[in-house]
């Protein structure tokens, strides 16, 4: 009888708790039991193990084998555990001595004639081998996502006999040390210049990219929202080592990894309106990352945004404000981060043109019935609300073109950053950005405007983001009028309703 131990990695979320795979070989009747909550892909490596042990010239034992997946209580699922299964049945049944795996993490799916399969998720594995001190032997296929991780030791076999020879004459190669992302930070490729007009719209673009601030872009079809909510990852500062390594993680985990290029790219997600609540939050029997977390650390551009199901949007509440995304099923639950900006764009009524237009036919009960699918608790969580119009005919064929580029807005964007970065501690009460003198002029217009306490709260952290895209400290009135003007309307308001210029000039400071 012979008992051996491998280590491998587990796929919960975007965490990889350590698993022992344990393997005893005993007198009886040929079989091999395979315990520890496996799930059916799991279970089925004891056909593919067998074939590709046979395939690679080695003996699979024709005894009693049981498998054990430790923890006991975590589930196992997919192709990972394949190769530590055949490796532990190796060492258990002396065709390998157990030193050789020691400090090691193997993961990795068998194809029968004994080559390595890629598998999903190897990055947070990487993450966690690096940070426990152990080596990590994955498939050739995954080795470039795993040395993207600073410090990670990676071996990268073909297949299970080149792995085997290199284990038994302790003839390993040296390992690929991870040297973190090498890429360059290329721009986006949308580019701000490309936008004709629309110098307000432009401007809460800045302050949204500036301050990470959430926007809603309303207007006729064709005025350029979606042209303008594509350019916003190009404005936005890149992502540092650890925000990239965190979202890539995410895309790991869904089975997509970032190529060099997108590396330190802020990701850019545009689900289509017909998107289900499981697909915009995540999901499946073992969760796994959905819209909302893919984009993480970037932008989730949501376009026609009433067309989107009721259920959908309010799931878009919760993670909005604590910036996880928390998904619970019977036998499952799963967090994964969900730190995005989200930009929506809508037209003012069905037919697209609004009541202030001669072209609108809609009545006013299917307008209203339209903007009643957007909840006001989403829109108080919504920072600008900005209205894009047309731009004349003139102005789009004029072919001089004097507008900023998306690489000098950004210069700007990445100076606020920094300059609200290095003021954090302080921001921890925004009522002490505003002074006494300021004070009860703000409160009177926000009574008018019936903000709620959020809403607010939101307000004064666009106008200090306003103050930084200055290169200002403090808190004035011109950036609170600044604020103000980007909360003013709705798609919901009709000709009839004040005006900012009415409401402000109302307000006088006691």
């Amino acid at each position: 009888m012979s008992l051996a131990i491998v280590s491998s990695r587990a796929a919960v979320g975007i965490h990889a708790p350590a698993v022992q795979v344990e393997a005893h070989i005993s007198n009886g009747l040929p079989a091999v039991h395979i315990v520890g909550l496996p799930e059916a892909a799991v279970r089925e490596s004891r056909d593919r193990v067998r074939s590709a042990l046979i395939n690679s010239g080695l003996d699979f034992p024709t005894r009693r084998i049981t498998v054990n997946l430790a923890p006991a209580d975590l589930p196992k699922e997919g192709g990972r555990y394949d190769l530590p299964i055949a490796l532990a049945i190796l060492c258990a049944s002396r065709q390998l001595p157990q030193a050789a795996v020691q400090h090691m993490d193997f993961l990795g799916e068998l194809a029968l004639n004994g080559e390595l399969r890629p598998v999903a998720g190897v990055l947070p594995a990487a993450v966690a081998a690096s940070r426990d001190g152990q080596s990590i032997v994955l498939p050739a296929g995954n080795a470039a996502e795993a040395m993207r991780v600073s410090g990670a030791r990676v071996y990268a076999p073909a297949s299970l006999g080149e792995l085997y020879q290199q284990l038994a004459n302790r003839d390993l190669p040296a390992p690929c040390e991870g040297a973190g992302q090498t890429g360059t930070r290329k721009p986006a490729l949308a580019d701000l210049a490309d936008v004709r007009g629309q110098g307000h719209a432009r401007r809460a673009l800045e302050v949204a990219a500036a301050g990470g601030h959430n926007l809603l872009l309303f207007g006729p079809p064709g005025a350029g929202k979606t042209l303008l909510a594509e350019r916003l990852p190009g404005i936005l500062p890149p992502l540092g080592e650890e925000a990239a390594l965190a979202t890539a993680c995410l895309y790991s985990v869904a089975g997509n990894a970032r190529s060099e290029s997108d590396w330190y790219h802020p990701p850019f997600r545009a689900p289509h309106h017909s998107a289900s609540p499981a697909a915009l939050a995540g999901g499946g029997s073992v969760p796994r990352p959905g819209e909302i977390s893919l984009a993480h650390n970037g932008v989730l551009f949501l376009d026609e945004l009433p067309e989107f199901s009721r259920t959908a949007l309010e799931i878009l509440r919760e993670p909005l404000e604590c910036g996880e995304m928390r998904i619970s099923r019977a036998r499952h639950q799963a967090s994964f981060p969900a730190r995005f900006q989200l930009i929506a764009a809508m037209n003012p009524c069905p037919c697209g043109h609004g009541a202030q237009s001669e072209q609108c036919r809609c009545s006013p009960d299917r307008v209203n019935r339209y903007l009643a699918r957007v909840s006001g608790p989403l829109l108080d969580r919504i920072d600008l609300h900005v209205p894009v119009t047309p731009v004349p005919v003139a102005d789009l064929l004029c072919t001089a073109n004097a507008a900023e580029d998306s690489a000098t807005v950004q210069a700007r964007v990445c100076r606020a950053h920094e300059l609200l970065a290095a003021g954090a501690p302080k921001q921890s009460d925004p009522a002490c950005w505003v002074s006494k003198s300021d004070r009860d002029w703000l409160a009177s217009a926000a009574k008018r405007m019936q903000l709620s306490g959020r809403g607010l709260h939101r307000l004064l952290r666009v106008a200090r983001t306003i103050s930084a895209l200055q290169g200002l400290e403090r808190l004035e009135r011109p950036h609170l009028l600044e604020a103000f003007s980007f909360r003013m309307q709705t798609p919901a308001d009709q000709p009839a309703a004040p005006s900012a210029t009415t409401i402000l000039a109302d307000t006088q400071p006691a």
